[in-house]
C-alpha cells in the first residue's frame, strides 16, 4: 500500500495511477484459488503474494496458466526455486537460510538442537528442517528431536516443548507464525529458563515481540533487513510507515515494499510488446530499501538476510 501511494503521488507509472485490489487467501487453500480467480478475472497486471509456501503451492498452477507473474515477499520453499513460471522471490531460500542458522547456533555454542514446526505451513517448514538438519549435522551439530504439529487444530504447546526437550538440546528452533513462537517460548521459558532460542525469519514481527514479552528475550532470528540501517533512505521509509499505518514495520512488509518497487520500476521500464515476466528478469537489478533486487531468469534472488538478538523488547543486529 505505501509503495503504491508513494509512486501515485509521484504521477504514477507513465502518468497513469496504479490501483490495488485485495484479496485474503485466509491461509486456506480453496480460498486462496478462488481469491486468485478473482484478481486474474479483473485483469490484473501482477499479484503480490502469498505470504506462506502453502498457499503459494495452491495458486500457482492457476497463475502460471493465466501468465500472470506472481511476486512472493516471503516464500522460502525449496520446491520454487529454479523453475521457469510466473513465480518471483524477494525472500531468501530455504536451505541458505537455514544454513546460516545452524553456522550461527554452532558459533554460540549450541550442539544439540530440539525443532519444533508447523504442518500447516509444510512446503516451508519441511524444507527448512531438512535443510537445516543436514547443514548441523556437516558441523557437528544434531537435531535430538523434531516436533511437527498443526496449528489449525489448537495444539496444547506445553507438550510440544516438553517433547523437544525429553533430548536434553542446548537449543530449542521453532518454525511457527509469530503467535505460536510466542506461545512455544512462553512455555520453555518455564520449562527450560536461559536455554537457547531460535526462530526461523517467519516470525521476525513486531507481533513477536509484543506477544513474547520477556519469554522471546535472547531468541536468535533472521530479518530481511537492518532496522538500525542509519541511511536517509531507510530513515525516510521507517517515518512513513510509521505515520501512514501507527506501527514500526514487519519483515514482510518491509519485503512486500521491495517486492511492490521492482515492479513498478519493472512497469516503467519495459517496452511495447514486452512481458512483465521478461521486464523483471531483463531490466534488474532494481533498487530496494536496503540493496538491490536481482531477478535470475528463474525468478530467484539471492537476498543478504540480517541476524538479530531480542534484547530489551527489540531486535538488536548480531554483529
Amino acid at each position: 500500500m505505501l509503495a503504491i501511494e508513494q509512486r501515485n503521488a509521484a504521477g504514477g507509472i507513465l502518468g497513469r495511477p496504479i490501483e490495488l485490489l485485495v484479496q485474503d487467501d485466509g491461509q486456506n487453500s480453496v480460498q486462496a484459488m478462488e481469491a486468485v480467480r478473482a484478481l486474474v478475472d479483473a485483469n490484473v497486471d501482477v499479484v503480490v503474494g502469498p505470504f506462506t509456501s502453502a498457499m503459494t503451492a495452491a495458486v500457482l498452477p492457476q497463475m502460471n496458466q493465466a501468465r500472470v507473474v506472481i511476486i512472493s515477499p516471503t516464500i522460502a520453499g525449496e520446491e520454487f526455486v529454479g523453475k521457469d513460471d510466473y513465480l518471483f522471490r524477494i525472500n531468501a531460500a530455504a536451505v541458505t537460510n537455514a544454513g546460516n542458522y545452524a553456522q550461527m547456533l554452532k558459533l554460540r555454542g549450541v550442539h544439540k538442537v530440539g525443532l519444533v514446526y508447523d504442518l500447516d505451513n509444510r512446503k516451508f517448514t519441511e524444507s527448512w528442517s531438512k535443510a537445516f538438519e543436514a547443514a548441523f549435522a556437516s558441523i557437528g551439530g544434531r537435531v535430538v528431536a523434531a516436533v511437527p504439529f498443526e496449528s489449525n487444530r489448537e495444539p496444547a504447546f506445553g507438550a510440544l516443548v516438553a517433547k523437544a526437550l525429553v533430548g536434553k538440546p542446548d537449543g530449542l528452533v521453532f518454525l511457527a507464525t509469530p503467535v505460536d513462537t510466542a506461545r512455544l517460548a512462553q512455555q520453555s521459558s518455564k520449562m527450560a529458563p536461559g536455554l537457547a532460542m531460535a526462530t526461523s525469519e517467519w516470525a521476525a514481527s513486531e507481533n513477536l515481540l509484543e506477544l513474547g514479552g520477556p519469554a522471546v528475550e535472547g531468541m536468535l532470528t533472521l530479518r530481511v533487513y537492518n532496522r538500525d540501517d542509519p541511511s536517509e533512505r531507510t530513515r525516510l521509509f521507517l517515518e512513513a510507515y510509521q505515520a501512514r499505518f501507527s506501527r514500526a514495520p514487519g519483515d514482510s512488509a518491509v519485503a512486500a515494499y521491495d517486492a511492490a518497487t521492482a515492479l513498478m520500476e519493472a512497469l516503467v521500464r519495459k517496452s511495447s510488446g514486452e512481458s512483465l515476466k521478461e521486464a523483471l528478469i531483463r531490466y534488474g537489478p532494481f533498487e530496494g530499501l536496503q540493496q538491490p533486487i536481482l531477478f535470475d531468469a528463474n525468478g530467484d534472488t539471492n537476498r543478504t538476510m540480517y541476524f538479530t538478538e531480542i534484547r530489551a523488547g527489540r531486535y538488536a543486529l548480531v554483529k
